[in-house]
């Protein structure tokens, strides 16, 4: 698999990561040796860069790697965790005591003495200007609990803000071919930096794998099904805050865009790879076929102008006037 570079955090990964929300919550039930044969699955065909939060099934995810870890000593990863969303969202409540508190517990549930990367988990607006909370991360940071930290965004002008900031190492954001404002600012500012960029919500919450119907059904305990319209967190997370009924007429005029030999969920996943400043893309994987497919998008060749310029015309004359100026 290719390998792409985080600068600040002095580590190489492939291109195609795995995003691990799944393997807590709020996808549907996913055992536990469903779970360990997706990372299975996602390490022995390449992956290695996986993400996760505290807050993923209150540290179910997280503990399910960490046991994954230490049946591979050797395999080489990279995991990305998630602090700050165990509390009401307030500016205040980040400090340095919670945040101690916070990557202990992540320090446990993965069973490593210092973590690779935590990202604030999109956190208020006011937390990105906050001098102190950044002196604090550098602290955790020269003390040896964590490695490197970043931040996970909603908005385009937050990301902006994290970038400023000389000790960041990445920025995780929604990027797809439904949601392309970061192709504006972001990605070229991250570039220039030389911070990260992880893309996270690649297939618009399985939009864009071109599965789905108006009949589709999704189970109450799935966020495609309790959070439609921002019910329990920001609604751009679920569908990347594209009406579904919308969402599946883009993608029904995707659809001939994409190439012979590969699937439309793959054709996106290039895409987001095809968009200059990303470091690595994070699909989320419910089985394992769904894990080894996603890494087989990292072997297509690079999207034409054609198809480039496609999706380009179905974001701008469907999408753009619904989603744009929001995040």
């Amino acid at each position: 698999m290719e390998q792409r570079t985080f600068s600040r955090l002095g580590r190489t990964v492939g291109v195609v990561g795995l995003g691990a929300w799944q393997l807590g919550a709020d996808w549907g039930t996913v055992t536990e040796d469903d779970a360990t044969a997706i990372l299975a699955a996602a390490v022995d065909n390449g992956v290695t860069f996986l993400d996760t939060a505290d807050v993923y099934g209150d540290g179910r995810s997280e503990q399910l790697i960490g046991r994954f870890l230490r049946s591979r000593p050797d395999a080489g990863l990279t995991v990305a965790t998630k602090m700050g969303r165990r509390v009401e969202q307030r500016p205040e409540a980040y400090t340095m005591a919670h945040f101690r508190e916070w990557t202990d517990r992540s320090r446990a549930n993965l069973g490593m003495d210092t973590l690779d990367l935590v990202q604030l988990h999109c956190p208020p607006t006011a937390v990105f200007a906050d001098d102190a909370v950044f002196d604090a991360l550098d602290t955790l940071v020269a003390e040896g609990a964590i490695g490197a930290y970043g931040v996970s965004v909603e908005t385009c002008d937050q990301a902006l803000t994290a970038i400023a900031r000389p000790g960041v190492a990445s920025v995780q954001i929604i990027l797809n071919a439904l949601r392309h404002k970061p192709l504006e600012r972001v990605l070229p500012a991250a570039a220039a930096a030389g911070v990260g960029i992880i893309a996270r919500v690649p297939l618009a919450s399985g939009l864009l794998s071109g599965r789905y119907d108006e009949h589709t059904t999704f189970s109450p305990d799935d966020h495609r099904n309790f959070n439609r319209h921002g019910e329990a967190f920001d609604v751009g997370e679920t569908f990347s805050g594209v009406d579904f009924e919308l969402g599946l007429s883009a993608v029904r005029r995707l659809a001939p865009l994409v190439g012979q030999g590969s699937s439309m969920a793959q054709f996106a996943l290039r895409w987001v790879l095809d968009q200059p400043g990303v470091t690595v893309v994070i699909p989320g994987a419910r089985n394992t076929e769904q894990a080894r497919r996603n890494v087989e998008a990292a072997a297509l060749p690079p999207l034409s102008a054609e198809q480039l310029g496609g999706v380009r015309d179905v974001y701008d004359e469907l999408i753009r006037p619904q989603v744009h100026d929001r995040w």
